[in-house]
């Protein structure tokens, strides 16, 4: 079994040294990947509900903000060599996708083909309304723009005309060096999203799920796979234990569950007690984990 990382890329805590650390520590003490999350604002009020706390609201002080992530994504490739780099998750319908094609492949192409591009459709609407950007039918918006992407990625000669974007004949290069593009790792935990994985994806990431939970959904996944002629062979599952603090016993149970890796979190408001987290985690998870 594999173990990720959910990075902290939050200020005033990600600073360049600390985030440098963060993913040279990680890697020298093989941790299979690190995934960065997306917001380009968030707000002190906001109507939406953020689906991973009981009281709906996203665990961030006001005064704070995540790192633009494909360009945090950049940094950490060049003082990286081996871990896996990867969005958790990209918002891909707040977003042009003939320019987050780019930055995906510009960075497949600089970390030596290293991207999971891990997607979502978003939960937040006053984000949504902050760019100018419908919220109804985001996800329709998300399945159009991933195929636009693709076809940048995959076709030497590249035209779209859908619902919600127009490309006319184009070239793009680079292409990625995956091929055929980086894996796409859907974002969500419900039927819609698991259709979306069936449809379109190479990965699942889903986000706190118990294991009992997560084998069911596993269970309904296969189901959908099946009905377009796959099978679980060509996902892969990464589910981030989030805010359950990950031990042996729970990474044992995700694994006889059907996961393929677990991502944790691990925040620490200094280098040296960052440094002393990760030594644990690794002693106490990620060297047992290899034989499991």
């Amino acid at each position: 079994m594999q173990i990720g990382l959910f990075a902290p890329i939050t200020n005033p805590v990600a600073t360049p040294e600390y985030v440098a650390l963060f993913a040279r520590a990680a890697e020298e003490r093989g941790f299979h990947s690190l995934w960065l999350g997306e917001h380009v604002v968030l707000f002190d009020e906001y109507r939406s509900a953020y689906p991973y706390a009981e009281n709906g609201k996203i665990p961030l002080p006001g005064e704070s903000g995540l790192l633009e992530p494909h360009t945090t994504l950049g940094f950490l490739a060049a003082v990286t060599s081996r871990i896996r780099l990867a969005t958790g998750i990209c918002l891909v319908p707040q977003r042009n996708p003939v320019y987050t094609a780019k930055e995906i492949a510009t960075l497949d192409w600089l970390a030596g083909g290293r991207i999971d591009f891990g997607v979502g459709i978003g939960w937040l609407r006053e984000e949504f309304e902050s760019l100018g950007v419908p919220w109804q039918r985001r996800a329709a918006r998300t399945r159009e723009y991933l195929e636009v992407m693709k076809r940048l990625w995959c076709d030497d000669i590249t035209e779209h005309s859908g619902e919600f974007y127009e490309l006319p004949a184009c070239r793009f290069f680079p292409k990625p060096i995956q091929k055929p593009h980086p894996p796409i790792y859907f974002g969500g935990e419900g039927t819609a999203a698991l259709r979306r994985v069936a449809d379109l994806g190479q990965g699942w990431h889903p986000l706190d799920l118990d294991p009992e939970e997560l084998r069911l959904r596993l269970a309904e996944l296969e189901t959908l796979l099946a009905e377009r002629g796959r099978s679980r062979a060509d996902i892969q599952v990464a589910v981030c234990s989030f805010t359950r603090p990950l031990d042996l016993d729970l990474a044992k149970r995700y694994r006889d569950a059907g996961v393929d890796q677990v991502t944790t979190t691990v925040f620490a408001a200094d280098a040296d007690r960052l440094q002393q987290r990760l030594d644990r985690l690794a002693r106490e998870v990620l060297e047992p984990a290899r034989s499991l």
